[in-house]
């Protein structure tokens, strides 16, 4: 790539992609969602794969998402247990349910706060949830 960029070339090129896009900075709900909307099917076409062409585009929407998303709906500060309690709620686990991490009464003794989850068990449960491993930490 040239290192001194051509802006009578690139500000048209940028122009007419912005325009076919949307992508840019996030100015409200609407504009919020149709970039989900986007988010999404560039997740569908690159499946993973880091080097389709567009996984750039992946990155880019996915941090103008965070970044709107760390402004307009920030998520409560919660505890890794508190975090393993929700999504056992949400998925109609017991305690049981979670062998990954070890018999009910490892899994009771972390959900009283009298054990801490430790690295093999939030990976685990991060591959379970699908969440980040943070989620638990």
């Amino acid at each position: 790539m040239n290192a001194r960029i051509q802006l009578k070339q690139l500000l048209p090129a940028w122009e007419t992609f912005r325009r076919a896009t949307d992508i840019a900075p996030i100015r409200n709900e609407t504009h919020y969602r149709r970039m989900v909307v986007m988010l999404d099917a560039l997740l569908d076409e690159t499946i993973g794969d880091e080097s389709h062409p567009a996984i750039g585009l992946v990155d880019i929407v996915g941090d103008l998402i965070e970044d709107y998303e760390a402004e307009h709906h920030p998520l409560p500060d919660v505890s890794g247990v508190q975090a393993l309690k929700f999504l056992m709620e949400q998925h109609g686990l017991k305690q049981a349910d979670l062998r990954e991490i070890g018999s009910q009464g490892v899994v009771s003794e972390i959900l009283a706060g009298n054990r801490d989850l430790n690295i093999r068990q939030i990976r685990a449960l991060s591959d379970r949830f699908g969440v980040s491993p943070a989620t638990f930490v």
